[in-house]
Parts: structure tokens; sequence; C-alpha cells
């Protein structure tokens, strides 16, 4: 009798169950056909997404559980992969240290230079600031490799090196310093160069939210007591321009997360003992040097990860009403 009742129970769970999916499914295409026409309008984009990032995410965690060396069909190896990747692989926990450190500098650095300096352009008259929003926006877009033929010279170790030349000139060093070569100056110079890079898309997002800050309330603010610059700034210009804010700490974060060409091009690959080794050197050395896709999937699958986290934990710090 008790069994009976049980089973009468789960039958009855399961009919409720499948009319609570069949009530879903019925909302659901109530509201494609309802939304068809702007659905039509954003079929291209989703197209696009999922054939260029969705599917090859899919396909790269799934050869994250082979090996694949190109030459041979895909074979399956379970966790070998990430068993080698974090318990054998030195250099990569090296490399996600150095990454890590690089992100943790550069991320906030970037970000509020970035931020501070498209306050200021928005400050001045409307005629100059195309002129230094060009200036400072050229070097983010020009190749790293173009960018290092600068920064080669200048962080030369001899003394046609500029910064040698001044350092000796004023007294400060007696024979040229190796800046590239020398373990303890290699992260600095890659810091210094990708600070200089760093006025992106993130930067022009600031400015186009400053300049569309409505007047209203910076007079509405006036009236309420707001005295100084800084005051507007901090109640009234940073509220206003949060998603700006937003989108320019998740760009920040994937650039400094995506190190690649700096590092190489100034120091090369590998880095003398890897000093300058990131996440993204170590993924384009297995993948093509080495030939290991699989590994390297494993590797592209970690830092996708790790982006991942940290963008969720941006939008839990700034996505906040």
């Amino acid at each position: 009798m008790i069994a009976e009742k049980s089973e009468t129970q789960a039958d009855i769970a399961v009919v409720r169950s499948e009319s609570r999916f069949k009530q879903k499914m019925q909302l659901f295409w109530a509201d494609v056909k309802r939304s068809k026409v702007s659905l039509l309008f954003v079929a291209p984009f989703l197209l696009l997404f999922t054939l260029f990032i969705v599917v090859p995410i899919i396909i790269s965690m799934s050869l994250s559980f082979t090996y694949y060396n190109i030459l041979e069909s895909p074979r399956f190896i379970g966790f070998s992969n990430y068993k080698l990747l974090f318990i054998e692989d030195d250099i990569f926990m090296q490399a996600v240290g150095i990454t890590l450190k690089f992100a943790i500098i550069t991320g906030p650095i970037g970000y509020i230079m970035a931020f501070l300096l498209a306050w200021l352009i928005s400050q001045i008259p409307m005629k100059y600031r195309f002129f230094y929003t060009l200036c400072f926006y050229t070097p983010s877009i020009a190749s790293g490799t173009a960018m290092s033929v600068v920064w080669l010279y200048l962080f030369a170790g001899d003394r046609k090196g500029l910064l040698n030349h001044w350092l000796i000139q004023l007294g400060l060093l007696d024979e040229p310093f190796l800046f590239l070569q020398d373990i303890r100056s290699i992260v600095p110079v890659i810091v210094i160069v990708s600070l200089w890079m760093s006025m992106g898309v993130g930067f022009l997002a600031f400015l186009a939210g400053l300049q569309n800050v409505p007047k209203d309330l910076y007079e509405a603010g006036d009236i309420d007591g707001i005295r100084s610059r800084w005051q507007r700034l901090w109640y009234i210009t940073v509220p206003s321009v949060k998603p700006q804010l937003l989108f320019g700490a998740v760009m920040q974060v994937v650039a400094s997360l995506q190190v690649f060409d700096i590092s190489v091009q100034l120091v090369g690959l590998p880095s003398p003992l890897y000093a300058g080794h990131t996440i993204l050197t170590h993924l384009f050395d297995y993948a093509f040097i080495r030939f290991e896709m699989g590994y390297a999937s494993a590797i592209a699958v970690v830092l996708f990860l790790l982006m991942m986290g940290l963008n969720r934990l941006i939008f839990n710090l700034l996505g906040r009403d």
C-alpha cells in the first residue's frame, strides 16, 4: 500500500514537472513570436557571435581533455593536461604569478589614469579636445612591434641606449644596465610600456560618457552646496558615468591579462629565466611553437575562467544600482 502511494506521488510529481515545462515553453515561444522583428535584427550578430566566440570556446574546452598535435587525431586523455598544468609545469605557475602581478599593477593604475585623463580633457574647450584625445589614444592603436622599436632604443643595454646614456651622464650609473636582460627590471619595463599604451577603448568610453553628463545635474549640485571640482567629480560625474566605468573596467582587465606582444618584442620568447613569461606567452609557446594544441587549449581554458572570474568580481563591485 505504501509503495503504491509513493509511486502515485512520484507520477503526480512527474506530471506536474512536465506541465510546468510545457507552460514555460509556451511562454517562451509566445515571447519569441511577440519579439520576432527584434530577434530578426539581432540574428546576424547572434550568428556571428555563436560561430566565432561560442563554438571556439566549446571546441577549446573539448580539446583541453585530449592530446592533439595537429598531425594526429585528438586522443582523449582526461584531466592529464590540467594535472600537468597545475602540478608539474612550474613555468606555467610562474607565468600565472607574473600575469596576476602585472594585472594588479597595470589594471587599477591604467584604469584610474584613463578616467582622470578623460575627465581632464573634458574640462578643456571643445576645439582642443580632438588634439589631446588623439595624442593619448594613438599609442593604444599602434602595434606592439612598432612601439617596441622606440622602447628598445630607450632601454637598450649599452651606452647607445637613451636611458643608460642619461643615467651615466648624470653620474647615477658607472656602466650600462641591462634593463631588458636583468630579471629584476623586466616586469617593471613591461609595466611602463603597457601603461603608456593603456589609453584604449575604455579611455574613449570615459570621454564619451563625461561629455554626455547633463549640465542640469551640475547646476543642481551648485544649488545644493557643491563648491569644488573634486566634489562635482565625486558626487555627480562618477555616478553619472557608472556604465562607462563598468565597461572600462572590463576592458582593462581583459587587456591586462592578455599581455603578449609587448613582452615578446621587448624581452623575447622565452624571456631570460622566464622573468617576463605571461599566460598568453605560455599558450603561444605550446600552440604555435611546440604544436601541443591539447595542452594549449587547457591553458586557454584556465585564462578564460580567470577572466570570467575577475569580470564577475567587477560586475559585483561596479554593476550594482
